[in-house]
């Protein structure tokens, strides 16, 4: 496909924000990873929350073959994906204050668990105070946003902080404000978004770090296995069984 078509001009976008996230966030993606590993051990339960489009890629790595059977969804009711209508009702909530507060009191959350929250922006009320209110109950907390958000826009939550301020370990996506890759002389707007796409690859990353982690330490990380592989559905039955207790998605 020759780079000069939009869709190649697409792939190279995201190709160079995938090769910079894997080379300038590979600490991070460790770290993340380790921390992930270390709940596991613990007796930790692993749960990932995300907003809008931001929920594409927490959902991702819940129920996935391949992935972490111990990831759960923390879903909050009208903001994960665009599931409500108008769609631009999910936008609103984000900015509520006290509704991350109220999630993570019904929730089963507890100290010694790990929480991965994804937001490009970092700036809206419900992440950065769900962060707040995950540390101060003695959660861990991964935060994956675009930390070049905080330099460039304003914080809509009270405090006047980001999600990146509330985090053990922080991944930068590094998606340019606005998430849209591309320009063209005769579209008024920019185009394009990857922010999915470079923020799904760096959640696996981390997932794979965990899993081979574990397996370092002599721990057979609790993976899924695909229902469209004979035996998957045994395998899985099995890990379901082990971990009945820190599975709340088969519930």
């Amino acid at each position: 496909m020759s780079d000069r078509t939009p869709a190649g001009q697409f792939f190279d976008a995201a190709i160079t924000l995938l090769q910079r996230v894997r080379d300038e966030e590979a600490d991070s993606v460790e770290a993340a990873g380790t921390l992930l590993a270390d709940t596991v051990s613990g007796g930790g339960r692993l749960f990932a929350f995300g907003a809008g489009h931001s929920s594409l890629a927490a959902q991702d790595i819940v129920y996935r073959a391949g992935g972490l059977a111990l990831m759960n969804l923390l879903a909050v009711p009208g903001v994960v994906g665009v599931d409500v209508m108008p769609a631009t009702l999910g936008s609103a909530l984000e900015r509520v204050d006290g509704l991350a507060s109220v999630v993570l009191e019904t929730s089963p959350l507890r100290s010694g668990d790990a929480l991965v929250i994804i937001s490009l922006s970092g700036r809206n009320a419900l992440p950065v105070e769900m962060a707040m209110k995950a540390r101060s109950l003695g959660v861990r907390v991964i935060g994956v946003t675009s930390v070049a958000y905080a330099s460039e826009t304003t914080s809509r939550h009270v405090s006047g902080t980001y999600l990146k301020d509330h985090c053990d370990v922080v991944l930068d996506s590094k998606i340019a404000i606005g998430d849209a890759e591309l320009t063209h002389d005769a579209i008024p707007a920019p185009f394009a978004p990857a922010s999915t796409v470079v923020t799904s690859a760096l959640l696996q990353a981390v997932m794979a770090t965990a899993a081979a982690t574990l397996a370092e330490r002599g721990i057979e990380p609790p993976l899924l296995r695909s229902g469209n592989v004979d035996g998957g559905h045994e395998w899985n039955g099995r890990v379901f069984e082990e971990y009945r207790d820190r599975i709340f998605y088969q519930r």
